[in-house]
């Protein structure tokens, strides 16, 4: 795993051993990346689920101004904090050891992108992306970026935001939601 572009490209990215964590590849990242380029420069970056920080560390290679990595266990959250380090992007992210649900109610500010990469099919999304709303954590031309397992998607409520995007790569699928269609 490494950093595609940018400041820190290049840079290897550490992850820990076994399968207590599922980095995302780096076909899918560049392809996120490709996505989301005119929205990264000076952004604000909500990492929820951040296992080891390849999202939110690729956004502030590519510019974005700073990021909030949320990760409940503690061995991927430490390798996080070594990856922020090795990649010299340390005083552009704020870590947060803790569990989304508890966290995302107390966080301030509003955020340009949203990344949830949870781990596949427990439950996790919809609460997520709900919490994010009703906490005022989405900027208005915000997005959220959510990558799940493509045979059984897991999908947020319809209704306040609207799906204005959808890759399939293998058995990974990256949904992108937004407040307001084709902002992005």
């Amino acid at each position: 795993m490494r950093v595609i572009s940018g400041q820190a490209r290049g840079r290897r990215l550490k992850a820990p051993k076994g399968n207590t964590t599922r980095p995302t590849s780096d076909r899918v990242k560049e392809a996120i990346f490709n996505v989301l380029a005119f929205k990264l420069d000076g952004s604000r970056i909500l990492d929820v689920f951040a296992g080891t920080g390849g999202l939110g560390i690729e956004a502030l290679s590519r510019g974005a101004q700073e990021a909030v990595f949320i990760e409940k266990n503690r061995a991927p959250w430490l390798i996080l904090k070594e990856n922020l380090l090795s990649t010299g992007l340390s005083s552009k992210g704020r870590l947060i050891l803790g569990d989304f649900a508890v966290v995302l109610p107390q966080l301030e500010g509003r955020f340009d992108i949203a990344f949830l990469d949870p781990p596949y099919n427990r439950g996790f999304i919809q609460p997520a992306v709900s919490l994010i709303i009703q906490s005022g954590l989405l900027d208005a031309q915000g997005v959220i970026v959510v990558e799940t397992n493509a045979r059984e998607k897991e999908l947020p409520d319809p209704g306040v935001i609207s799906l204005v995007k959808e890759s399939v790569y293998g058995d990974t699928a990256v949904l992108y939601y937004q407040f307001s269609e084709g902002v992005f």
